[in-house]
């Protein structure tokens, strides 16, 4: 995968990234080709691997002189060998690899491209190449005019296809100091999570706690020489929220000159601070807005009038336009849009209306898609990552499950398929064609002795994909301090294709709201969603909950939920 980036930013030199056992990873990525200080640029990816193979995809830009017969050099560290390959002359000597262009894409014009493909064996570590040469030129570096390497390569600056490849992620001391003082919890205290900033007096740290320029001095320290990425959640819209009092925020719904003048506008100040150049900056902009725009207003059974509100007046869309827009002014900032889960829009009459109305938020107040680096999914939410016992074309006795009643006609039955058919579907409205996607895996692990170890039985479609299905909510539309909930994958980097990472984006532990109503200075409500006995709403299907008791307000520590997390890890911790 390779992303257009906008014409502000740089090129990566090279990375060395380790292939993990599946997905797409990159060894140099293509930027703006516009600068004829860049010769050329060589994307190698990974598109499938094995035990003991793999296939790679390679695409080679040439930004200098036509040519009418190119050769594209690289040597592998480790011991992969070339087997076959199509549209190029592919050939081996030792660990030095030379593709030579076929007779019908001998041609290549000044900023044209030509790709070819192979397969290949390999054992150990399948290390990607980190140097690359058009007819002995090195490319994916600005030769100066003289044709010699970058001298930093990893430098402020330099803008990379995937921000997670070959970096750590910040790990946010506040919350790793909750998750060290509890009972087990030294055993994941060293994971990486979301930084929140959930009202403008975040910006300069709460109650004594750490601002935005804290976490990204401190990020600056874990850095080291290396490259790091630091997730930031942009979480304050006018009107947020507008289905769920529990994480309702600070702002009226016609407080969007507040939101863009004193939220937005430090924000992006501070992340456009030169001291802040080398950080990897992600940004998860306005997670729980844009879908609700689609979902809960209108006549459907679900919309409440503060949503309808926020559709009539346009904030949502506005301010999502307006943090895209002025984050992406610092070229070492990432933006992925929110974009729901598949228990949210992954029905037909969701799913397509969704990603237009993000093309038209993404185009709004002076953003275009180039400011959107990719979409995160599932964030806060307990969606199983991948259902292993059912897929959504699995049929009983000639019944698509797709008609039981927990899929519900869903087109999706988890949370991986559902973000790669997004990621096409969001392409096909007009976002550029190479974008990631995050999945927030840091609450749906659904592991513990609940977690079935097979399908289940083919008396009806129910009693199968019941009896197999590892999310044990009582309903998809149940959303709160979720009882059985486990810890999912561990923060990753391109861990299967079209996805730039798994990400633990809420931290683990911080509550989803409060069980009954408690007074509070930040704006949050009440949800009957997070009490225990509630029966329901048309969102969850007029059933229970399935809310943990005594739970604080949302953001605050809650330590029986961390334990239960922990408990239900899946893959299980150590």
């Amino acid at each position: 995968m390779s992303r257009t980036t906008s014409t502000r930013t740089a090129l990566l030199a090279a990375l060395t990234l380790v292939v993990g056992s599946a997905g797409t990873a990159l060894a140099a990525v293509p930027g703006d080709v516009g600068t004829a200080a860049v010769p050329c640029t060589v994307d190698y990816q990974i598109q499938n691997q094995w035990g003991s193979g793999f296939t790679a995809s390679v695409k080679v830009t040439n930004n200098g002189a036509a040519k009418n017969s190119w050769s594209v050099k690289w040597s592998y560290a480790g011991n992969q060998r070339v087997t076959s390959a199509w549209n190029a002359r592919v050939t081996q000597s030792g660990a030095e690899v030379t593709a030579a262009n076929e007779s019908y894409n001998a041609s290549l014009a000044t900023g044209g491209s030509a790709t070819f493909g192979f397969q290949g064996s390999y054992s150990g570590t399948n290390a990607l190449p980190t140097t690359f040469t058009l007819d002995g030129v090195t490319c994916n570096v600005d030769d100066g005019g003289g044709g010699g390497p970058d001298p930093d390569p990893g430098g402020p600056g330099n803008r990379v296809d995937n921000p997670y490849a070959g970096a750590k992620v910040y790990v946010n001391p506040e919350w790793s100091a909750n998750a060290a003082a509890e009972p087990g919890g030294s055993r994941i205290a060293n994971q990486p999570t979301g930084v929140w900033l959930d009202r403008i007096a975040a910006i300069n740290g709460v109650n004594g706690g750490m601002g935005l320029r804290d976490h990204l001095d401190e990020a600056l320290v874990q850095k080291g020489s290396g490259e790091l990425v630091i997730q930031l959640v942009i979480y304050n819209l006018p009107g947020r929220d507008c289905s769920a009092l529990a994480s309702n925020g600070e702002l009226g719904p016609t407080q969007i000159d507040r939101y863009k003048t004193e939220y937005i506008d430090p924000i992006a100040a501070i992340l456009a601070d030169p001291k802040y150049a080398g950080l990897r900056i992600v940004t998860t902009v306005e997670i729980d807005s844009l879908p609700n725009l689609v979902t809960n207003t209108g006549s459907r059974p679900t919309a409440t009038p503060e949503c309808d509100v926020m559709k009539a007046n346009g904030n949502y869309v506005k301010g999502v336009g307006y943090a895209l827009n002025k984050l992406a002014d610092a070229g070492n900032v990432y933006n992925y849009v929110d974009a729901g889960h598949h228990g949210w829009i992954g029905w037909d009459d969701n799913f397509a209306p969704s990603a237009q109305l993000f093309k038209e938020a993404a185009t709004a107040e002076g953003a275009t898609v180039n400011d959107v680096h990719g979409f995160i999914t599932n964030t806060a939410n307990y969606s199983a990552l991948k259902e292993n016992n059912f897929t959504i074309d699995s049929t009983v006795n000639g019944t698509s499950v797709r008609q039981s009643k927990w899929v519900d006609w869903n087109r999706y039955v988890d949370e991986l398929s559902f973000a790669q058919g997004f990621r096409n579907q969001l392409v096909s409205v007009g976002f550029n064609s190479n974008i990631g996607m995050l999945i927030d895996t840091s609450r749906n692990g659904w592991g513990g002795s609940a977690r079935p170890a097979g399908p289940g039985a083919t008396t009806s479609v129910d009693t199968y994909v019941d009896g197999g299905r590892y999310d044990r909510r009582i309903h998809i539309g149940n959303w709160c301090n979720q009882s059985g909930a486990g810890l999912g994958e561990r923060p990753q980097a391109s861990p299967a294709t079209g996805i730039d990472a798994y990400v633990w984006m809420k931290p683990p532990g911080e509550s989803d709201g409060s069980s009954k109503a408690i007074p509070n200075d930040e704006g949050k409500g009440f949800d009957q969603m997070c009490d225990p006995a509630f029966t329901g709403t048309p969102r969850n299907g007029y059933n229970l909950t399935g809310a943990l008791p005594d739970a604080p307000i949302s953001g605050h520590w809650f330590s029986a939920q961390f334990q239960q997390l922990m408990q239900n890890a899946y893959p299980p911790l150590p």
